[in-house]
């Protein structure tokens, strides 16, 4: 019998070397992450995917040393993981960083594989997903005396992270101490986060801060607090299972890529439902705060509220939402926070989530009570015009259906951007509206100055100017010169929400648009 000919041989390679590659960074650099209490790579990949779902690619990338007869006496696997898996049955490019692997540092990395998963996403129009730790992909010292020669930085596949945030729902989260390019990356996607008390971000981590003589913790430097609190990320979250939840979530409001509209989920919260409290809910005063978001969970489907951006920006509360199963982009006036006043980063998180919903088809719902910028010199220094002139842009360049629900004030150039006004208004008010180029109270000794000096009871008089003021202001004298489109009970608005988002899907378009999210 003639001898086998087959490749038994070639076969059993590899599988060593797919044994290898799944050993990762060894025994005791898997234990010393386990100990840290985070998971490594390949467990995270497991634990966000479809049981099953998981089709690696560059598997047997790394970096092999060879005896001089060719054997192979040992294997680094590089430290950058990504293939195809589907979440919750929808194909996306899942990607990770292997800290066992020398930290994530560029040295133990193989560039291209990075490169070619930004590419998959951007191609075969799948959600991206970053799971970040590391350098991701930046420059390591030490990898400059084994390369003898330095280089002027670039970042080749820069340009395609660029173009996948007008393509694809790229999610990013950082789950351990992210730094360098790896920070880039963390920030250049639709939704961030990091895992508080785990996952830092820096420029630079703290030996090259030291080296300029600031001496910080990783956590002083960079923790999850501070860039949750800034807006660098989006949000911070407790544990790598609450991130994964978060991802879940975040992705089953958006379409696969910009080609698609948003999925539409059965619900059983009847548009119907009222709720009675609403009556109530503005107050009388209008200088009394009051709370928007048990209005935001009174109007939208029950549980659908997704919050995004709950530490910064705090004049505004933004986020994704549903009506009568339809998904829409939330931003609402948040009076406990400087009254609703638009600060810069009120305005630049305002700015952003606009961006998200025009990328992906999201229809607006925007719940106004806005007395306009804020004011001061510490305004001032902030650039308050600039960032809110952006906000401004971005909602009058927004093409998505857009509806506005004006609860109380709309003041001035800020609150101007209620709404775009060059496009069909789907525009209504509760009978606390009350707006105008600035409000009555704060112009109104000045405008009426002469008046009252001539006046025998000033007092008397400017009481009397209030009173015929008072009705001119009336949300029912606009909405007679068709100001303003209608005038609602406020126990209705979740009715006529839900009218909205089912007529809005008859306007929107699938397909890119002219500028994708800044990020």
């Amino acid at each position: 019998m003639l001898p086998r000919m087959g490749w038994e041989n070639e076969i059993e390679e590899l599988r060593r070397r797919q044994t290898l590659a799944h050993a990762m960074g060894g025994a005791d650099k898997l234990k010393r992450q386990a100990d840290a209490g985070r998971m490594d790579a390949r467990a995270r990949i497991a634990a966000v995917a479809d049981a099953g779902s998981f089709h690696e690619i560059g598997e047997l990338a790394g970096f092999a040393r060879y005896a001089e007869d060719g054997a192979l006496q040992g294997f680094t696997p590089a430290n950058f993981l990504f293939g195809q898996a589907e979440i919750e049955g929808r194909p996306v490019c899942l990607t990770a960083d292997d800290f066992t692997v020398r930290g994530g540092a560029a040295d133990a990395a193989l560039h291209r594989k990075l490169l070619e998963a930004e590419r998959l996403a951007f191609e075969y129009r799948m959600p991206l997903i970053r799971m970040i730790e590391g350098t991701g992909g930046g420059g390591s010292v030490k990898s400059l005396e084994d390369m003898g020669h330095t280089y002027i930085p670039e970042i080749p596949g820069w340009e395609v992270m660029v173009a996948n945030l007008s393509r694809v729902p790229v999610v990013a989260l950082g789950l351990g101490p992210v730094a360098g390019l790896g920070a880039g990356r963390l920030v250049m996607a639709h939704y961030s986060l990091l895992v508080d008390g785990q996952a830092q971000m820096f420029v630079a981590g703290p030996p090259v801060v030291a080296a300029a003589g600031e001496h910080r913790t990783k956590q002083e430097l960079g923790g999850a607090d501070i860039h949750a609190r800034i807006g660098a990320v989006d949000d911070r979250v407790a544990s790598e299972a609450e991130a994964f939840a978060r991802l879940k979530r975040f992705l089953s409001f958006l379409p696969s890529c910009v080609d698609a509209l948003p999925p539409h989920v059965p619900t059983t919260d009847p548009a119907s439902r009222r709720a009675e409290w609403l009556i109530d809910a503005i107050p009388r005063d209008s200088r009394s705060l009051y709370p928007v978001r048990p209005i935001l969970d009174a109007v939208f489907d029950a549980g659908s509220l997704f919050e995004i951006g709950r530490e910064w920006g705090l004049g505004v509360v933004t986020g994704l939402a549903r009506l009568d199963g339809f998904a829409v982009t939330v931003i609402a006036s948040n009076a406990e926070a400087v009254g609703g006043l638009w600060t810069a980063a009120t305005a630049r998180k305002v700015e952003r989530m606009v961006d998200l919903a025009d990328t992906f088809h999201l229809p607006v719902v925007h719940l106004v009570d806005n007395p306009g910028f804020m004011i001061g010199r510490k305004a001032e220094e902030e650039g308050t015009i600039r960032w809110g002139s952006r906000a401004l842009a971005a909602i009058y360049q927004a093409r998505v259906p857009w509806c506005s629900v004006i609860l109380r004030k709309a003041y001035g150039m800020a609150g101007s951007g209620h709404a775009p006004a060059d496009r069909f208004r789907w525009r209504m008010a509760w009978p606390s509206g009350d707006w105008g180029s600035l409000p009555i109270a704060g112009g109104l000794e000045a405008a009426y100055r002469g008046e009252l000096e001539k006046a025998d009871d000033p007092a008397a008089h400017l009481a009397a100017i209030k009173a015929r003021l008072e009705k001119v202001r009336s949300p029912f004298r606009t909405a007679e010169r068709f100001g303003v489109e209608a005038i609602i009970d406020p126990r209705d608005t979740r009715r006529e929400l839900c009218a909205f988002a089912e007529a809005a899907q008859r306007a929107l378009q699938p397909g890119p648009i002219a500028r994708g999210l800044r990020p």
